[in-house]
């Protein structure tokens, strides 16, 4: 197989064999190296009727394997300081850590045993399901968490995979033993799709070789293609409350469908966003209801893209005397931004301050990581750092107006409140 270097960053991209794939970046910044291995095995990929697994697997598969115990794993962890990090989301599993250079291969090979050697040991799997139940239990007690939780299973119902709840139900979480856990494990952790990322104080070649010795004699079949929906297009303004009366903050959450992360509006769906909720102290939505008007705790909007059509939501924390006005002064802004547009001073603001970030999000092995592989997932190149400036800046205001008026649409809008408001 040959090496491809790329520009920008210009890390090592190779794939084994079997299918595995492997980037490798060298930074001699400090001499540490962050391990990152993902399988398109996130929570989308969870049995329709059974959400959950996804998440209660990265919470067992790091809790021993075929030739080590749990204990024998923290002992190793311990003794050279390391965290081993394990997170599901929607649509990959990731197991990753950040070591000393001289425990590199130390430490990918036993992230390579726990990707592929899970023990999946029933008294883990027990311990873990009585946490998993109490966290899913807090949520409930948790306003925001409900509000965003409700607002997306309205805007992805029908079992779509978005609107599920990533850490399931209890009802679900009773239902997920070890059988489940091993068949989520086999069909979706499989050498063809496995992503290695390395950054850091490591050669580049070096990491590339050390990941194939712990990889490359892995055999599998090739996982299923997950396809995610597009959710059906919302016609009408739904608001849905969740009485919880012995708060004493409501939350609010004000959404609608949108865009996946590859269509080519992306970029100036990014610079829309970040105009209306984001920039400075939460761009337009900011400005208005928390600082002029001082109705809100907090309040952004939030959006993201996804394999799929992502959500954009907006957010806000308000007395329960002030969720209708809360409500209103959102119509009123979403309606302007529709209306009127953004301004080609907002446009050039917003410009600046999202080129500006990408330093920042590069500046540790950790985030080059995270950025590599969001690169490898949505075919975005491995010279997207360089090429990113010129994508911003090719975003016309009409692009970004017309983005406005074909979504934020008030009476298209779904609004879900928990809290103490009551219901109406």
């Amino acid at each position: 197989m040959t090496i491809e270097v790329q520009q920008g960053l210009s890390p090592i991209r190779k794939r084994l064999e079997n299918g595995a794939l492997v980037i490798a970046k060298e930074s001699g910044a400090t001499p540490a190296v962050t391990i990152a291995v993902s399988v398109p095995a996130g929570t989308a990929t969870d049995p329709r009727d059974i959400p959950g697994v996804a998440h209660f697997l990265s919470r067992v598969i790091d809790r021993g394997t075929e030739s080590r115990s749990g204990d024998e794993i923290a002992e190793l962890l311990d003794s050279r300081g390391v965290s081993l990090n394990v997170a599901a989301m929607r649509h990959t599993l990731v197991v990753s850590c950040t070591c000393l250079a001289e425990d590199f291969g130390t430490m990918l090979a036993l992230i390579a045993d726990v990707v592929r050697n899970p023990s999946l040991p029933e008294s883990e799997i027990a311990t873990r399901r009585g946490e998993i139940i109490t966290s899913i239990r807090q949520d409930q007690d948790n306003p925001a968490m409900v509000a965003v939780e409700e607002e997306l299973a309205l805007l992805y119902p029908n079992g779509h995979p978005y609107g599920r709840r990533m850490k399931g139900t209890i009802e679900t979480v009773d239902q997920i033993d070890r059988p489940v856990l091993s068949r989520a494990h086999h069909d979706r952790f499989t050498p063809s799709e496995l992503l290695v990322v390395c950054v850091g104080d490591v050669d580049a070649a070096r990491a590339v070789d050390e990941s194939g010795k712990v990889f490359g004699d892995w055999r599998g079949y090739p996982a299923s293609p997950l396809l995610v929906p597009s959710p059906a297009r919302v016609e009408e303004r739904r608001t849905a409350v969740f009485p919880m009366m012995n708060k004493a903050q409501a939350d609010i959450a004000y959404g609608f469908n949108t865009i996946s992360r590859q269509d080519p509006s992306y970029y100036a769906f990014s610079l829309l966003n970040n105009v209306l909720g984001q920039y400075a102290l939460g761009g337009r939505l900011g400005d208005s209801i928390r600082e002029r008007q001082g109705m809100a705790y907090y309040v952004f909007s939030a959006f993201e893209p996804n394999v799929g059509q992502a959500p954009l939501v907006i957010r806000a924390g308000v007395s329960p005397a002030n969720v209708d006005r809360a409500i209103a002064s959102i119509d009123e802004e979403v309606r302007r931004m529709a209306a009127d547009g953004v301004t080609a001073e907002e446009l050039a603001a917003s410009r600046r301050y999202l080129i500006g970030s990408m330093p920042r999000t590069l500046e540790t092995n950790a985030g080059i990581a995270t950025f590599l592989q969001s690169c490898e997932q949505f075919g975005l190149g491995m010279d997207h750092d360089v090429r990113l400036p010129g994508l911003l800046n090719e975003v016309t205001l009409e692009q970004a107006n017309e983005l406005a008026r074909r979504f934020l649409v008030p009476e298209r809008a779904t609004i879900t409140i928990a809290g103490p408001y009551g219901a109406s």
